[in-house]
């Protein structure tokens, strides 16, 4: 079982920058893969950023270029940074860990990120 709390979301004008944080409860070196998926009103969840423990990174198109995915495997925790946002990013970001062993996958609750003027 992983416990994922998500934090940092927020209001944040065009332009901005946010980065949000999700925290597990093991370790994420065990972990085959964090991601980040997000899900605006409307639409369907969609991958915006995955990182696996063997360093493969890989980002959705539309955020490419403006948001970086990192991790800090001491602290446990995966970070989002949001650059540049647009009114389009605006969404709730969730945290997902994927294990391969049992094909187990997990979720955080949700931050609730805003992009308005």
């Amino acid at each position: 079982q992983v416990q994922l709390v998500e934090s940092g979301g927020g209001l944040v004008q065009p332009g901005g920058s946010l980065r949000l944080s999700c925290a597990a409860s093991r370790s994420i070196s065990m972990i085959n893969k964090m991601g980040w998926y997000r899900q605006a009103p409307g639409k369907e969840r969609e991958l915006v950023a995955s990182s696996t423990n063997v360093g493969d990174t890989n980002y959705a198109d539309s955020v490419k270029g403006r948001f970086t995915m990192s991790r800090d495997v001491a602290a446990n925790t995966v970070y989002l940074q949001m650059n540049n946002l647009k009114p389009e990013d605006t969404a709730v970001y969730y945290c997902n860990a994927a294990i391969y062993y049992g094909s187990r996958e997990y979720w955080g609750q949700g931050t609730q990120v805003t992009v308005s003027s």
